[in-house]
C-alpha cells in the first residue's frame, strides 16, 4: 500500500545533456506508487524537449546549483510546501530501480526524525561506489546504510519540513559545501540524515575537478562553511585541518594558486547570516565519526 507521504522532484539542467535527461525523467515517472510531480529547472539554460506533465522553469542566468535548486524547491510552494519531501537528482543520473521512491516514503513514514536521505550513487556501467560518494569517514564499505552527517548533492531526498524550519541551500555558495551547510544546519535542529544503500542512483563515473571553478569554489565555500556554522573556538581547527590536507594532496601549482585565492576570498567576502551550531550538535557529530574538525 502506498504510504501517503507526497514526493515531488527538483531536477535542474544545463540544457546539454537532453538523452540523460530525458532517460532519468522516464525513470522517475517508472517508480512505483503514486505519480512524482517533477520540476525541471533550466539554470540559465532552455530546458529540452520533456514528456508531458513535467513543469519546467527557465532561469535567465545561471545561479549555481544551490539557486537552481532553491528556485525549484519554491516552484513546489514556500518552503517546497505542496510536498512533504523533494528529490534532489543529477539530470545525469538515473533511478534504475523502481521502488526507490517507495523506499523513502516508507523511510520518512517510519522515522519522525528523519530529515535527509541519501543515496548510494553507482557506476551505470561497473556498479562501483566512490568513495566521495559514501559521506562518512570510514568508507570502505559502500553497501552499509548509516546515520552520516552530510549528503550528496544530487542523489538525495529531503523532508520539506526541514527546508521550511532551517532555510533552504545557500544560493551564496553557487557550487561545493552546499549540502554541508543545509546538513549542519539540519542536525542542529534536531533532525538526522541516512546514507541509505538500497536507495541507488546511476551516475557515470567524473571527478569533481572536471570543473574549472572546482579548486577556488571548494576553499571559498568551507571558509564561509565554517565562518556561518561552527562554534568560534573550532573555525581556526576546521580550516587548519582543511589547509593541511590539501598541502598533503599535493595538487598541481596551478590548482593551489586557485586553492588560496579562494581560501583568501572566504575571509574577505560576506559569507551570509552566521548561526553557530550548540555544542550539542558538535558532540552529536563527533558521535556520528564526523567532528567538525575534519
Amino acid at each position: 500500500m502506498t504510504l501517503p507521504v507526497r514526493l515531488g522532484a527538483v531536477i535542474i539542467t544545463m540544457g546539454n545533456r537532453p538523452d540523460e535527461l530525458r532517460a532519468l525523467l522516464d525513470s522517475v515517472a517508472a517508480q512505483h506508487g503514486d505519480r512524482i510531480e517533477v520540476v525541471v529547472v533550466g539554470n540559465g539554460a532552455p530546458v529540452p524537449d520533456v514528456p508531458a506533465g513535467v513543469r519546467t522553469v527557465e532561469l535567465p542566468e545561471n545561479l549555481g546549483i544551490p539557486g537552481g535548486r532553491n528556485v525549484g524547491i519554491e516552484a513546489f510552494g514556500p518552503a517546497g510546501a505542496d510536498v512533504d519531501a523533494l528529490l534532489f537528482l543529477d539530470d545525469d543520473g538515473l533511478l534504475p530501480n523502481r521502488d526507490t521512491a517507495e523506499l523513502c516514503r516508507r523511510a520518512f513514514a517510519a522515522d519522525p526524525e528523519l530529515g535527509i536521505i541519501t543515496f548510494r550513487i553507482t557506476d551505470p556501467d561497473t556498479g562501483a561506489t566512490q568513495r566521495r560518494h559514501v559521506p562518512r569517514l570510514r568508507a570502505a564499505d559502500p553497501m552499509r546504510s548509516s546515520r552520516v552527517t552530510t549528503f550528496l548533492g544530487g542523489a538525495n531526498a529531503v523532508r520539506t519540513r526541514v527546508i521550511a524550519e532551517v532555510g533552504p541551500l545557500p544560493a551564496e555558495f553557487f557550487y561545493a559545501h552546499e549540502e554541508t551547510d543545509l546538513a549542519w544546519r539540519a542536525l542542529d535542529a534536531g533532525w538526522m540524515i541516512d546514507y541509505r544503500a538500497d536507495m541507488v542512483l546511476n551516475h557515470p563515473t567524473t571527478a569533481p575537478s572536471r570543473h574549472a571553478v572546482y579548486h577556488r569554489m571548494v576553499a571559498r565555500n568551507r571558509v564561509w562553511l565554517a565562518r556561518r556554522n561552527l562554534p568560534a573556538p573550532l573555525i581556526p581547527l576546521y580550516l587548519g585541518v582543511w589547509l593541511l590536507l590539501t598541502l598533503l594532496r599535493r595538487p598541481s601549482p596551478p590548482a593551489l594558486r586557485a586553492w588560496f585565492g579562494g581560501f583568501r576570498e572566504g575571509w574577505s567576502t560576506p559569507c551570509g547570516p552566521r548561526r553557530p551550531m550548540r555544542w550539542r550538535t558538535v558532540w552529536q557529530l563527533t558521535r556520528l565519526g564526523r567532528p567538525p574538525v575534519i
